[in-house]
Parts: C-alpha cells; structure tokens; sequence
C-alpha cells in the first residue's frame, strides 16, 4: 500500500484523492474549457500515487499526457460541511504534486459527457513530494509554483491566482464528501500545461513545501 510521508519521516496511510479542476483562469482559457460556477471535482485511486524520485509509466492507452503542476492539501481532521473560517484547523500539511492527465482520452470523455476518471486516475498519474507540515506554511494562498521540463520552465504561478482559496475549496469538498485524515486535496494547476515524452525529468518546486522530481520512463 502507498503511503504519505512527511518531511520528518512520519508517514500515514493515505484515504482519498480528490482534484480541483479549473481553478486558475489562465489554465481555463489556455484549454478553452467554460469558467465553472461550481467546482469540477474528480478523484484519483491510491494506486494513481508516485513517491518523490519515481518513474511515470505513460499509458499504451494514449497518445497524449500533460503535466499539471499543484499544490496539494492533506487533510488531518474529519469534516464534513466545514465552515470556510474554520477549514484550515483540518489541514496537517501541504505537498508538490502532478496531476498526470491523458489529454486525448479526457477530450473524448468530455465530448461524450462521461468521468474523466481513466484519464485521471491511471498508475503513476500522481507523483507527490513529502508533506511539510502546515505549520510551516504561512502563505499557503499566497505560494509561488514552478515546473520545469527537462530544465525549461513549463509552468509559473501563484496560489494567489486560484479562483478558490484553500480555504473555499475545503469547505466546498466538504458538502459533498466527509473528509478524513490522509484525505489528499488537489488543488488546481496554472497555465503551461504539455505533452510528456519519454526521458522527460520533471521537477516542481512551491515556495515554503518543497520539491519533487520525477522522470518518464
């Protein structure tokens, strides 16, 4: 079973994996998707999940995979319809992570109206970083994000320029789902999303959390 680790060795295991779709305008209109009224919830297994220096193993089922930058929330305190002053108490740390996504399959998906969750959800498609407690975190909307590909930058942004606060994507998660510990929130990535290629090497950083880094089989 995978499991979640912090920065100072601890480790947990792992509960659900739920994304935040369309949360950065630029991202929106760079893919010409509809600015939403409400969030665009999926979710990713567990075995979607990839530790800090792992191989991604791009799917024989697609052509086309991009990266998306994000920072993810770890959630350390059950809640359900949690009140927007009150969601950071259920946050236990924060961590760099990709959410993969087969592109091609996902267009498909959504012409037909169908889940994205094959295009989401494959092994490896989550590679995440140690979780660096949320104490340590003092602006946790207000964190500069970077992707670089190969050593070109591919993504630059700022949590500052999420259409939901971490706070806002918490306690609306929560109307529809209970959060648990080990539950892993996906909160959005910024504009620059591409084409992976084998040999790749990814490496994220978010100011205050961390980095990861992770190469293409």
């Amino acid at each position: 079973m995978h499991q979640i680790k912090f920065t100072d060795g601890t480790t947990l295991n792992p509960g659900k994996i739920i994304g935040l779709g369309r949360n950065y305008l630029d991202h929106i209109r760079e893919l010409g998707n509809a600015v939403p009224e409400r969030a665009v919830i999926f979710s990713k297994p567990q075995s979607s999940l990839l530790n800090n220096g792992g191989i991604i193993n791009l799917p024989e089922f697609s052509k086309e995979c991009h990266h998306e930058l994000e920072l993810a929330v770890l959630i350390g305190k059950t809640g359900k319809n949690i009140k927007t002053e009150r969601a950071l108490d259920h946050v236990a740390g924060y961590a760099v992570a990709l959410d993969l996504t087969l592109r091609d399959l996902q267009t498909q998906l959504k012409e037909k109206g169908l889940p994205w969750d094959i295009a989401k959800g494959f092994d490896t498609s989550c590679p995440l970083s140690a979780f660096v407690p949320a104490d340590q975190v003092t602006t946790p909307n207000n964190l500069e994000l970077q992707l670089k590909v190969n050593g070109v930058t591919r993504q630059k942004g700022n949590t500052a320029h999420m259409m939901r606060s971490i706070e806002e994507i918490i306690a609306e998660i929560s109307i529809y789902f209970t959060l648990e510990p080990g539950d892993i929130l996906l909160t959005g990535t910024p504009a620059g999303v591409a084409r992976l290629y084998s040999g790749d090497i990814l490496e994220g950083t978010i100011e205050q959390v961390g980095s990861l880094k992770v190469s293409v089989a």
